[in-house]
């Protein structure tokens, strides 16, 4: 395996699995997308990941999936990095995916394990090499335990490390011990996204080095850019006072496995956008809106850092 394969790419920072605004007929609201495409990028996103989790990829079609890659390279591209998720429950069907994105535009795309199936290590290690032949880009492989019912071994990461199109991992277990090891074994040969913005994962960043965060939405914007754009430039205490809004954030909309308190991930975060007075827009089934009541308290989170 080489370890050069890091340094094909140039992701690092904060980036963020965007949602995908759907409007009242529960069609995608195209201007809404493209707003919020606009707004995340003025806020200084180090790059965007597009029908990540957030993004609702179960409840959309191919067809819908290529249009919103299509959308986003046409207004991002080259602006920043694009990485297309392309999640699916089939190899053939992320391979399809993956090329449409590479038209559009995209750098890399970003991989989850099939979910539901609940595929053994050998089949894993299998899904991901036939992805890396059929497809010319750079992968991002995704843990996501509460998606996938499989927080894969380190064992297991470090042979799919060395697939020759795998560059990094998004590791997004809710072992905090299980991510330093897959950082420590891993992080001179591939990057390693999952830093926490608290204390122990400023400590890691600042002595070992780092690559950084692909997080939820954005909705936080600067507050969550800041972070590693004020540690890179040295100032710690700011990147700190960053990292903090974003664990309140996390304390008081998720449970410690990562999973909302008012109803879905996506549902949370379009609240949050509507909030901000951003184009989020509704879920769709078999999610729901979050409550009324619920939007107050997302709201009153907002109030308390200063977004709102």
């Amino acid at each position: 395996m080489s370890a050069s394969k890091r340094s094909r790419v140039d992701w690092k920072g904060y980036l963020p699995a965007i949602i995908t605004p759907f409007g009242q007929d529960l069609e995608i609201d195209e201007n809404g997308f493209g707003q919020m495409l606009e707004w995340l990028h003025g806020e200084g996103m180090h790059g965007l990941i597009v029908q990540g989790t957030t993004g609702e990829w179960t409840a959309m079609s191919r067809e819908e999936r290529a249009r919103l890659f299509r959308l986003a390279g046409a207004q991002m591209g080259g602006k920043l990095p694009l990485i297309a998720g392309c999640s699916s429950f089939t190899a053939d069907e992320s391979i399809a995916l993956a090329k449409v994105a590479k038209e559009a535009g995209f750098e890399g795309i970003l991989l989850t394990v099939p979910p539901y199936v609940r595929p053994g290590p050998a089949e894993i290690l299998n899904f991901y090499e036939t992805v890396s032949r059929e497809v010319d880009m750079p992968i991002c492989i995704y843990n996501w335990p509460p998606g996938t019912g499989i927080d894969m071994s380190l064992d297991l990461l470090t042979r799919l490390a060395e697939i020759e199109n795998v560059v990094a991992i998004k590791q997004s277990t809710p072992n905090f011990e299980r991510f330093c090891d897959t950082f420590f074994a891993l992080k001179d040969e591939v990057r390693v996204f999952g830093f926490p913005m608290n204390e122990a994962g400023l400590t890691m960043l600042r002595t070992h080095g780092g690559d950084g965060t692909m997080g939820a939405g954005g909705v936080l914007g600067r507050a969550q850019t800041g972070f590693y754009d004020n540690l890179w430039k040295g100032d710690i205490e700011a990147a700190r006072a960053c990292g903090a809004k974003d664990r309140v954030l996390m304390a008081e909309w998720y449970t410690p496995d990562l999973v909302g308190k008012f109803g879905s991930g996506p549902a949370i975060l379009k609240a949050a956008f509507e909030a901000r007075g951003i184009p989020g827009g509704r879920v769709r089934s078999p999610l729901l809106d979050v409550a009324p009541a619920d939007r107050e308290m997302i709201a009153a989170t907002l109030k308390k850092l200063g977004m709102i």
